[in-house]
């Protein structure tokens, strides 16, 4: 596919009469960023000079005295803004305005680094990543935590919930019961038109879709699954994902969510990455093996198992992530791999038995991730089992949910809270250090962050469910 070039874009912006340029870019945490430049500032000269700014005011980045810094465009990235008026996008790489090298904590820098390190071993010169993100579509959401509350309310017209309301045009009763929203047809589905609006705005922004359709949980679950593409070209895809549904459903009244899990007792919300390699025309995951399966495959299943805990702490990087690896929803809490399978935390898909469709889906990530680190981390695993030659074991073909305890005593769990990922992750991330791909001060930050910001300021804060446990005691 034929990448735009400066001048191109500049063609582009004169041909759609764009008067505003908008400058994206993703903080550390998983966030996107953005400001805008007026088209008469961009030139072919800034492809290369860049966009100074602030970057101390950025999670995780700059201190106060060294806070400069520069956005460097990307003109493979360019589109044109469904939602703001005669306004072009594009992602831009980060570096410093000194020394003009790309800077280690830009989670896109991050991925650029992993498929570099990939062709440098000579192992494969393609990570092609397909993404399944789910997310919740509401109506109406109100939460807050100050010194004498905590709540929050979510509603949804289709929620079981709902069954008995008073609805000034009349309740049609048509709601979706908990865990049977897969696939149903309108009125019970009432988000058909608003998820193929998503899908239509994604094509023409460039993204294309393979499928869209609600969710298993109750109260507007929704997936839209974009066609795979390179490491670096599905995160950026990714984050124009999470725009077009959230800007799509503010546009309706509505408000979306990639929280892993914001209903209680319903499926959460994954992302399930379809993964493998490639070297030319060749997908080194097709073979003879198990499942059709190449054992370049096997080794690179293998690798991410092994280090399945430490990945977690990218893939699932959230104190709510958490919540919906419990067993009964649907989601992996076991690290094993199988055929069909879909409560294995990696399934290998066997619905076509063409060499080009083979691959791995590794289920235990969710949407909260920063997508430039999680798929470059379990890039990482997996070239580190194909080097090392990691075994992943015997596939386990049954329905893990249904087994005996003792059938399960030696599959390794996933963790069970953010505060276990980051000690794997503290004590098994040299894996991610090779090429320089992830560096000591990434992981570190990392780690302090997720620990001061999040599991600190939870741990700290009374919730709503102690009241009902704990007031009279």
């Amino acid at each position: 596919m034929h990448s735009p070039t400066p001048r191109e874009v500049l063609a582009l912006c004169r041909e759609k009469e764009v008067r505003a340029v908008d400058l994206r870019f993703m903080d550390f945490p998983g966030n996107q960023k953005h400001f805008t430049i007026p088209v008469t500032a961009l030139s072919e000269k800034s492809f290369e000079d860049g966009f100074g700014f602030d970057g101390s005011s950025i999670r995780g980045w700059q201190a106060i005295n060294e806070s400069d810094m520069l956005v460097v465009p990307d003109p493979g990235t360019a589109f044109v803004d469904p939602f703001m008026s005669q306004t072009l996008v594009m992602t831009c790489n980060i570096q410093d305005p000194i020394t003009r090298e790309d800077y280690a904590k830009d989670p896109r820098n991050v991925a650029r680094k992993a498929e570099n390190y990939m062709k440098s071993t000579g192992l494969a010169d393609t990570a092609q990543f397909g993404p399944e993100a789910e997310f919740f579509v509401f109506d109406d959401v109100r939460f807050d935590q100050n010194e004498h509350e905590a709540y929050y309310h979510l509603d949804s017209i289709e929620g079981q919930w709902n069954r008995g309301r008073v609805e000034s045009r009349g309740n049609n009763g048509q709601k979706v019961r908990y865990k049977e929203g897969y696939f149903p047809l309108p009125p019970v589905d009432t988000l058909q038109d608003l998820r193929t609006e998503i899908m239509l705005t994604l094509q023409d922004c460039g993204v294309p879709v393979e499928a869209q359709h609600h969710e298993v949980a109750t109260a507007g679950q929704c997936e839209i699954d974009m066609r795979y593409a390179p490491l670096v070209k599905t995160a950026d895809n990714l984050l124009l994902y999470k725009y077009i549904v959230k800007n799509v459903a503010a546009r309706h009244g509505k408000s979306a969510t990639f929280m892993p899990k914001p209903l209680w007792n319903d499926n959460g919300s994954g992302l399930h990455l379809h993964f493998s390699l490639w070297h030319g025309a060749n997908n080194l995951f097709a073979g003879s093996g198990y499942a059709g399966m190449s054992e370049t495959a096997m080794f690179a299943i293998g690798g991410i198992l092994h280090h399945a805990p430490s990945l977690m702490a990218f893939c699932c990087p959230t104190t709510n992530s958490y919540k919906r690896l419990i067993p009964g929803f649907e989601a992996p809490i076991n690290l094993t791999y199988s055929s069909r399978n879909r409560s294995a935390a990696i399934r290998i898909p066997v619905h076509t038995p063409r060499p080009e469709s083979k691959r791995i889906e590794f289920r235990c990530p969710d949407a909260s991730s920063n997508g430039y680190l999680a798929m470059s981390a379990v890039l990482m695993a997996a070239l580190d089992g194909i080097q090392r030659r990691i075994d992943p074991g015997r596939p386990l073909d049954k329905d893990i949910y249904d087994l005996a305890p003792d059938e399960l005593t030696d599959v390794p769990k996933t963790p069970a809270s953010l505060e276990e990922s980051l000690s794997a992750l503290r004590r098994d991330h040299q894996y991610l250090l090779r090429g320089d791909v992830f560096t000591e001060d990434v992981i570190d930050t990392w780690i302090w962050y997720k620990t001061e910001k999040e599991i600190e300021a939870l741990r700290q804060r009374p919730h709503p469910y102690e009241f009902a446990m704990y007031y009279d005691i």
